[in-house]
């Protein structure tokens, strides 16, 4: 019996998931949405792919959370964008509102599954529905890091010109302006690149990486990416259904690691069966510790907010 992944939300991020998901014949997909006609319309389109993508996989689209029922994976994209005169308070009051419908029926119907959460503020809504499913915290984690390390990999394989293959990279922290590059532990086969660029190239990567949503929303005008953020949920989807024990970057609930507790941080995870399998705590400079400990305050005074 093929693994159940619902995707809440079928807008680009949602519908280019479940577009990755199904082409990797990782699970049957759902796609769910409260639009009626849209989320049915793009699993058809999606559905009538896989005979020329010789993929089995089964997308359905649907208004009814009956039909997501007995999900192994939810991956949460459901909420709105800011926009011009909302404070970051109202967005984030609304996005609670509809995190607590979502959850509930989520948990209702798929009491066993483990949810990703990608909806922004993102550590913010990660905590939300971490204290709304009553999940442990290994069945609920935040889709920030994978799409800011692989950001991060980009401009560095672009800056030297070498394959992205070649370059692993790490970012921890919060999702946004404190979010932490570490550029110590990222390489280019196995050398780190502090051996190979100097630090005022370093720093303009980084500060692009920092700013890599807002570069996409700047040429967009009127949208913000998809494609890479509906990758980095992919890749952790992946992680799980098969097992594979792979180490990402994720948005986890911290217990005391990295000094930090009762907050969904960014920080490495090891990713398998069971969720978040286990966090993996490196050894910080000084200057990182306290860039890691101010984007988790950053998170905090958000999480204030919805009282989560």
């Amino acid at each position: 019996m093929r693994k159940k992944v619902t995707i809440v939300g079928s807008g680009n991020v949602g519908a280019t998931a479940a577009h990755w998901i199904s082409a990797k014949e990782l699970a049957d997909v759902v796609l769910i949405d409260i639009v009626e006609g849209v989320p049915q319309g793009k699993a058809l389109d999606l559905l009538e792919a896989m005979p020329i993508e010789k993929r089995d996989s089964h997308v359905v689209g649907t208004n009814d959370y009956g039909d997501t029922a007995n999900s192994d994976i939810v991956v949460i994209t459901a909420g709105i964008p800011r926009k011009p005169g909302m404070s970051r308070d109202d967005l984030l009051n609304t996005n609670y509102k509809i995190m607590q419908d979502v959850v509930g029926k989520v948990v209702a119907n798929s009491p066993n599954c483990i949810l990703i959460v990608v909806s922004n503020p993102l550590d913010a809504m990660a905590q939300a529905a971490y204290k709304i499913s009553k999940f442990n915290r290994e069945r609920v984690i935040g889709m920030a890091g994978v799409l800011d390390s692989a950001r991060f990999r980009t401009f560095i394989a672009e800056d030297l010109k070498v394959s992205v293959e070649n370059v692993t990279a790490f970012v921890l922290g919060g999702h946004g302006d404190t979010m932490v590059p570490l550029a110590r532990y990222s390489t280019v086969a196995g050398i780190p690149i502090t051996e190979l660029m100097d630090k005022a190239t370093l720093d303009r990567l980084v500060q692009r990486t920092r700013d890599g949503g807002a570069e996409i929303v700047k040429y967009l005008k009127t949208g913000s990416a998809y494609y890479a953020p509906s990758a980095a949920v992919c890749e952790m989807v992946e992680a799980i259904l098969k097992d594979k024990k792979k180490i990402l970057p994720c948005a986890a609930y911290l217990e005391g690691e990295y000094g930090i507790k009762g907050l969904y941080v960014g920080v490495p995870c090891k990713l398998g069966a069971k969720g978040l399998e286990q966090i993996i705590e490196i050894k910080l400079t000084a200057e990182e510790q306290a860039a890691l400990q101010k984007s988790a305050d950053s998170v905090k005074e958000l999480v204030a907010v919805i009282g989560a």
